[in-house]
């Protein structure tokens, strides 16, 4: 059960709209079910208010449980995800968890952070993944491989054009947390879509499940992102180079998002890249980019009550403690900032991406970014152009209509835009695909 909920949005992490008390809350609804769960029925009869105490008794509450028990079997986790304004009153969404299956609730709480009603969310209709127009299946094949050490590998696919000899390669490195070999996102798969796009046009890649996805404890203690992302994707680049087919002086790194943001590093450990492909990738600091998205999310919210406010202040004095650059007596490696290790935030804050892509002159770049693209922002592709437009190695382009996932929206949205079913840009995929093949 989640006691305490920070707001942040990094990259492609959760998100969630700020509202009046949304901490106090989330913790009402956690704290509510926890002790469904523990059948302390009196005591969850108390966060009612006078009116629903009425309507439902203790017994009646007890009941209620038990018919929800029956029916979905042991509860296994209950936890609020969403807080939505609705007049006076604030619905908090609960997800939760059974042996027997997946049941959502709502809460409704009053100003007094009492519970007014419950009711079971409908269930969700979930969209599936829409297979690109532009991927033709019988132009390529694909083969399961795996990557890195033995005992802890990562299951793999190198997807090969046919019919093609000397090809390119490319090799996906995801954005920030865990993720799929697709990267998927609700039913999105931008490095499916890739992958697919580009073999069509005889260019092969390799994509990978991301560590923190398969082997979470190794991530519990100090770590960078060394040890998230670095060394695997050197360990694809190695596969990429073994690769049947492909030609080993023609290897790409495709760096979304963070990937994106470490792309110049990688081109320092693997100087025999051909290039890198920096896609809605930072130029400043991730801390920079963390609070632009809250103040993003917390005007969307249209929240301008005092609580309101004050919560958006908090999260940001939080969000601050990420900018540190060295470690003391106090902030040991380990020492958790926004969930992730203080060591984490040290090395990546001493890292200057812009600089160490400026410094590369004989591998190619192309950093492209998306102006519907809430997590990342126009500022830091302008950053990325003001140092790198006159370096003859670079091609940048803006893409108006792109969001995060590279696919073409009518506006930025929030996270809820990732829940449609959108293919990533063909354009896009045309324009990589050209620049690749040196056209």
């Amino acid at each position: 059960m989640k006691k305490s909920l920070l707001f942040i949005i990094a990259l492609l992490f959760t998100t969630t709209a700020f509202s009046q008390n949304v901490i106090q809350l989330f913790n009402g609804a956690n704290d509510f079910f926890k002790l469904l769960q523990e059948e302390k029925f009196k005591d969850a009869h108390a966060f009612f208010d006078d009116t629903l105490k009425t309507k439902l008794t203790e017994e009646s509450l007890k009941k209620l449980w038990g018919d929800i028990g029956n029916k979905y079997g042991k509860a296994e986790s209950l936890d609020a995800i969403q807080s939505k304004a609705q007049g006076d009153f604030f619905a908090v969404t609960v997800e939760g968890k059974f042996a027997k299956g997946d049941q959502n609730f709502i809460l409704g709480f009053n100003k007094m952070q009492k519970i007014v009603g419950i009711f079971l969310a409908p269930p969700k209709r979930t969209a599936v993944y829409l297979k690109p127009t532009y991927v033709d299946t019988s132009l390529y094949k694909e083969k399961s491989v795996y990557i890195g050490p033995a005992g802890k590998q990562l299951a793999a696919i190198i997807t090969t054009p046919k019919n093609v000899k000397n090809f390119p390669i490319v090799v996906f490195v995801h954005g920030s947390g865990p993720g799929d070999m697709d990267e998927t996102v609700g039913p999105n798969k931008p490095f499916k879509d890739l992958a697919g796009g580009l073999a069509s046009k005889g260019i092969a890649s390799v994509r990978y499940v991301k560590r923190t996805l398969i082997y979470p404890n190794e991530f519990t203690n100090a770590y960078t992102v060394k040890e998230e992302v670095l060394d695997d994707a050197t360990a694809a680049i190695a596969i990429a180079r073994t690769t049947v087919g492909a030609d080993p002086k023609n290897i790409y790194v495709f760096g979304h998002s963070l990937g994106g943001m470490l792309a110049p590093k990688m081109a320092i450990l693997t100087p025999d890249l051909a290039g890198i492909i920096l896609a809605a990738a930072p130029a400043r600091k991730l801390t920079d980019i963390i609070i632009d998205q809250n103040k993003y999310m917390f005007d969307l919210a249209n929240d301008t009550t005092a609580a309101g406010k004050k919560q958006l202040t908090d999260a940001l004095t939080e969000i601050d403690k990420s900018k540190i650059t060295q470690l003391g007596t106090t902030i040991k490696p380990d020492s958790s900032i926004l969930g992730l290790p203080a060591k984490y935030w040290t090395d990546l804050n001493t890292y200057n991406q812009v600089a160490v892509a400026k410094s590369l002159s004989k591998q190619r770049i192309y950093i492209l970014q998306g102006g519907n693209d809430f997590q990342v922002s126009k500022t830091d592709f302008d950053l990325w152009n003001a140092a790198l437009e006159k370096k003859k190695n670079v091609r940048l382009k803006f893409y108006p209509d792109l969001n995060h996932l590279l696919s073409s929206q009518t506006g930025k949205g929030t996270m809820a835009q990732y829940q449609a079913a959108v293919s990533v840009s063909e354009p896009l995929v045309n324009d990589i695909a050209l620049w690749i093949k040196g056209k």
